[in-house]
């Protein structure tokens, strides 16, 4: 059932013929309004277009999951696999395809696609368009060969549409589009129609340990002095730099975004501050979201990874974060204090032990680890996350409702008992599964032990460069007397080399408490190793990571009715899910009490999780504002079904505060787009009508109005077509676009040598800077300007930058007099050294770019299609067409020869000058060599390897 709210925008949509750009909500199921339009879309009014991009996977997934829903047949995708012909009968079908910008384009140049046969184009991603993106360029053509035809893009992301000056109105430009159509969540049809038959809300705020509030309040501080730091740089805007704005990943851009024009300027501190700032949201994030174990583990990283470099770590507050971490994992007391309670607790394992060898098992891995040199003891605090609790909880209650509608026959048939439970991510569905299942103490201690025997690991690695040091290799004092320092002597204080040592104890413990229970007992159940099982368990659930979908009914030792309604329900979930019963050695014990079918599902994995499921209850374990929407939209469409939705927040967090903030940064995203809309400037000829490859959005000639004057009175000239032979795998990149409207001819073709070719001389490889780096780093730099100093009378190199970053590699200051192997000016230098040709054009942006290229063809004759496509490729007989060196030498002869001993670069062209070939050169005497060669040295290395017998075995 369509909601009302969507068929107002279907009429919108079908009331102009010229189409219109809509921003949705996030949330408000934007595949359902596609899938919609697609299945009133007809043959007989032409071929639909639907753009792909990576990032719109997803919704593509969803967007067939509603029509396999409704029954109609899905549009298929048509890829470079497929030939050209076929893809000529598939444009003209009239049916909607799945095709990527890339394609698209190629396929319109190459003029493979009958354009008067389109009906019209859907882009998916209109918050990622610009006016020089590939998609832009495929409407321009498509307008000005079928004015007719219509162009739909859709977004719900609005944060994203007013970033930047006037996004929208420049995404509406460059895609000809008039209207635009606003429907936020608050919109009045919108809210009335979800408020209409709203589910059962249980809002619940779960309090945070102390030590939470404490790590939570010092990272706030830390943050805050971060951000102070930043504004004394006076190089970012003071009012994007608050708490609240830095929670999101959008801060990250805007930061970067303000700096990467002077990046290349700012000093290591500042670029410290950006990068520290992105940790420091990711802990807020890992606090509230992993358990205490994980969260520990990751501060140790950290910790390992930024040491010195890092500015938050030295921060007044930093010490907390680290110290209440450990606190609520484990906590160092005197071996004198501990002896009473260990007593105790042994006392206690003596008890347990006669109820079942699990038990004991658990009484010894659970005691006090002593280190008995520094009489320091660990003692486990494995501090549970509070939610955990408030869910088993939850889950019960739902149990017990359910029995309770049982007994009473008030239960209704489309209310299947399904619990679905939301997550951010897997591995929190796998963590939660194990809670519920098992004991939570016991997935905490597993976890606990896992730490540790890490640590010893860690250990383990760093042993043999200890004995590595034994024999000597220095002089006086480095002779090996001085001791090599380890992490146990450059913790800096006694107190933290006795904390090391005592979690060294407890690792060894564990691991020798492994090794007795795998080795000592004969009970199947004892013998098995919990650290083995710990690892046998990390790699069941490493091999499930890509399940979006997790169901824990299956593993219910009583069979119930429900347990069969979640495996069918589950065998539906093709697309989102391949789960089978999961097999695990713990088994719930005995007497545990019943839990309906509960599954989870992680947010991260966008799947339509809620039309498959149907569930009749939801907990938001992690509460995400997109998600939020479709629990609305849910109910909405299915208004008789009961539908309770707890909500679970930890009070006075800042998951709170994320989640209120991506609210009020939605509306005020879209009121700012209210006001835009009231006051946007759209040109009249926005219909594509006057759209051609000269104009008025092309750039300006650039021959000024004056010097025309001076040419015959201002006559104008008669403008040659110039055109540009373009390599296919350069689309991924906006140049061709920017160069065709500067009225180029684009000719996209597979090159062999070479992206661009300006004319029958002038062959350009383009790079960006990420690419001249990794170019670089992998030596197919070095080949390519081989290839093209072979072929091509001006190789070209051109390093483009991006327009706004910083038109620099490097500071000044960084900039050595010596030649260094990892310096990118020191490897450019040695590269043009090697190809004196090559020449090297640099450019500020795409648009620079362009008026280059429109230089170096001014006095240049157009580039033969045929010609370029044949350069670098083999005939049938071997033979390579236009090879410079091979007009005049035998390539391969000259290769050999420059590979001969006392050949080198300063003689083997003389020696070519001498010799016509290799056997002349063989019959020539030490003192001929001598003069050609320019030595007596090195004419004899040569003639005594020309003269070396071949070995044989006898």
């Amino acid at each position: 059932m369509a909601l009302k709210f969507h068929q107002q925008i279907i009429s919108d949509l079908l009331e102009d013929s010229n189409g219109g750009l809509v921003i949705l909500s996030s949330g408000l199921s934007l595949a359902k309004l596609i899938a919609s339009l697609l299945i009133l879309h007809s043959p007989s009014q032409g071929t639909l277009l639907l753009l792909l991009s990576p990032a719109s996977q997803s919704l593509k997934s969803r967007i067939l999951h509603q029509l396999s829903s409704l029954s109609s047949p899905p549009p298929t995708e048509i890829t470079s696999d497929l030939p050209a012909n076929h893809r000529y009968s598939l444009y003209s079908s009239g049916n909607p395809f799945f095709i990527t910008p890339r394609i698209l384009i190629v396929d319109l140049l190459t003029q493979r696609i009958p354009v008067s046969s389109l009906a019209g184009i859907f882009i998916l991603n209109a918050h990622s368009l610009s006016e020089t993106s590939t998609e832009a360029f495929i409407v321009r053509i498509v307008k000005t060969l079928n004015a007719s035809a219509y162009v739909r893009a859709f977004s719900d992301r609005p944060q994203a549409m007013v970033s930047g000056f006037a996004k929208t109105e420049r995404t509406m430009r460059a895609l000809f589009l008039r209207r635009l159509h606003l429907w936020p969540r608050f919109q009045l049809d919108v809210s009335q129609e979800l408020e209409r038959e709203p589910p059962e809300v249980v809002d619940i705020r779960v309090s945070m340990s102390s030590y939470m509030v404490g790590i939570q309040k010092a990272i706030i501080e830390v943050m805050d002095a971060c951000l102070k730091e930043m504004r004394k740089t006076n190089k970012v805007d003071v009012d994007d730099l608050t708490v609240e704005s830095g929670l999101f990943k959008s801060f990250d851009e805007i930061v970067r975004r303000q700096l990467d024009p002077i990046w290349h300027t700012l000093g290591k501190r500042t670029k410290q501050l950006v990068s520290d700032l992105k940790t420091l949201r990711k802990l807020l994030d890992y606090l509230v979201r992993y358990d205490a174990v994980s969260f520990l583990k990751f501060l140790d990283t950290l910790r390992v990874a930024e040491s010195y470099r890092s500015v938050w770590l030295f921060a007044e507050s930093s010490y907390k974060i680290f110290d209440f971490a450990k606190k609520r994992v484990y906590r160092l007391i005197k071996a004198s204090e501990a002896k009473s309670k260990e007593h105790v607790k042994n006392t206690s394992g003596k008890k347990r032990k006669l109820k079942g060898d699990n038990a004991s098992v658990e009484a010894v891995g659970g005691a006090t680890a002593k280190n008995v040199d520094t009489g320091v003891v660990i003692e486990e605090v494995l501090e549970e996350a509070p939610k955990w609790k408030v869910l088993r909880e939850i889950l019960l209650e739902t149990q017990e409702e359910r029995e309770k509608q049982t007994l009473s026959e008030e239960e209704n048939s489309d209310n299947n008992g399904i619990v679905l439970v939301a997550c951010k991510d897997e591995r929190s569905c796998m963590q939660l599964e194990d809670c519920i299942t098992n004991n939570p103490q016991k997935v905490m201690r597993e976890e606990w032990e896992m730490y540790l025997l890490s640590k010893i690991e860690i250990r383990n690695v760093q042993t043999p460069q200890k004995k590595k040091q034994k024999t000597p290799k220095g002089f006086g004092i480095l002779d090996g007397v001085v001791p090599v320092t380890t992490i146990q002597s450059s913790e800096g204080s006694s107190v933290c080399r006795q904390e090391h040592e005592a979690l060294m104890a407890a690792a060894s413990s564990i691991r020798k408490l492994g090794k007795t229970a795998a080795s000592g007992n004969n009970n199947p159940e004892a013998q098995v190793d919990k650290a083995s099982s710990t690892k046998g368990k990390a790699k069941k659930e490493s091999s499930s990571l890509r399940r979006p979908i997790r169901s824990c009914s299956k593993k219910k030792t009583n069979s119930e009715p429900e347990i069969v309604t979640g495996s069918e329900i589950e065998e539906k979930v093709s697309e989102a899910s391949t789960s089978g019963p999961r097999e695990d050695s713990d088994a719930p014990p005995n007497g545990a009490m019943k839990l309906p079918p509960v599954h989870f599902y992680a947010l991260e994995s966008d799947q339509p999780i809620l039309d498959v499921l149907k569930p009749s209850v939801i907990i938001v374990y992690h509460p995400d504002m997109t998600f939020v929407r479709e629990i609305e939209v849910y109910k909405a469409e299915n208004p008789l079904k009961k539908l309770k939705v707890y909500f679970l927040f930890y009070d006075e967090s800042t998951e709170v505060q994320k989640f209120e903030a991506s609210i009020r940064r939605e509306n005020g995203a879209f009121e700012s787009l209210i006001r835009q809309k009231s006051s946007m400037m759209i040109p009249v000829d926005q219909d594509g009508l006057c759209m051609g490859s000269n104009s008025s959005t092309d750039y300006p000639a650039s021959s000024t109005q004056n010097s025309l004057t001076r040419k015959a009175g201002g006559r104008k000239e008669i403008e040659k077509e110039t055109q540009v032979i373009v390599d296919m795998r350069e689309f991924m990149s906006s140049l061709p676009n920017v160069l065709h409207q500067k009225g180029m001819k684009i000719i996209p073709v597979t090159l062999e040598v070479g992206d661009y070719i300006l004319s029958p001389s002038i062959c350009v490889e383009r790079k960006s800077i990420q690419d001249l780096f990794q170019s670089f780093t992998s030596g197919r730099l070095f080949h390519q300007v081989e290839m093209m100093s072979r072929y091509y009378r001006i190789p070209v190199l051109l390093i483009e930058f991006s327009q706004d970053k910083s038109f620099s590699f490097q500071s000044a200051s960084d900039i050595s007099d010596d030649v260094t192997p990892y310096n990118i000016i020191s490897k450019l230098s040695l590269l043009v050294l090697h190809f004196p040709r090559l020449r090297i054009l640099w450019s500020r942006s795409l648009h620079a770019t362009a008026e280059i290229f429109t230089t170096l063809k001014s006095n240049q004759d157009e580039p033969d299609e045929s010609r370029a496509i044949r350069v670098g490729v083999p005939s049938e007989e071997g033979i390579i067409e236009n090879d410079i060196r091979a007009e005049n030498y035998n390539t391969s002869a000259v290769e050999f020869l420059r590979r001969l001993p006392g050949v080198s670069d300063a003689n083997y062209r003389s020696i070519m000058e001498k010799c016509k070939s290799l056997s002349e050169l063989a019959s020539l005497p030490v003192e001929e060599l001598a003069e050609v060669m320019g030595g007596h040295k090195v004419a004899k290395s040569l003639r005594e390897f020309l003269d070396a017998k071949y070995p044989t075995l006898l």
